[in-house]
């Protein structure tokens, strides 16, 4: 399978666009995979630098994680603020105790207007944002999280770190 949805301008990326290698994730914060390769993917970043694109894209599964698409809609939440990435990882960092009190705490922490921060979520205004993250890994072919695209191309390998590095590598390896 390949990605529907081509990286764009909405996409929550890391690392600079010109990067020779650009991984999607479409994950879910309540989704313990997701969560052991959170650590995984943060390592990968910082060994390969500025040779790697990180985009990450919400897949909430709501049938199974019940905070997923909260979760999700937080983390677009604090986007809005500029604060992304700090949500993205407390999120996380935090999973095993994911909720509503620990969404509030957590844009505490970040510092968040916690007025606009409060009214966003009540409003749901991210709702669409997180659904249309969501088609499109239906779109995809994604029906489990996390699920990795390298070059828009699903990767269906081994996921441990090793293994999604060395792939990540050869690849710029062949660009160099």
């Amino acid at each position: 399978m390949s990605l529907a949805i081509p990286v764009g301008k909405d996409d929550h990326v890391l690392g600079p666009a010109d990067a020779p290698v650009t991984l999607v994730e479409y994950g879910d914060y309540e989704c313990p995979a997701c969560g052991a390769a959170h650590p995984m993917v943060k390592a990968i970043l910082k060994r390969l630098g500025a040779k790697l694109r990180f985009v990450f894209r919400n897949m909430p599964l709501n049938e199974i994680h019940p905070n997923a698409e909260l979760a999700a809609e937080a983390a677009e939440a604090a986007a809005a603020q500029g604060k992304f990435w700090e949500m993205h990882d407390a999120l996380y960092e935090h999973q095993d105790e994911l909720g509503p009190d620990l969404v509030m705490i957590l844009a505490k922490r970040l510092r968040l207007d916690m007025s606009r921060f409060e009214e966003d979520l009540v409003s749901r205004r991210f709702c669409d944002r997180v659904k249309r993250d969501f088609m499109g890994g239906v779109r995809s072919g994604v029906n489990g999280t996390p699920t990795f695209f390298i070059d828009g191309v699903r990767y269906d390998g081994t996921l441990d770190e090793q293994s999604l590095e060395a792939v990540l590598r050869q690849i710029i390896a062949q660009r160099a």
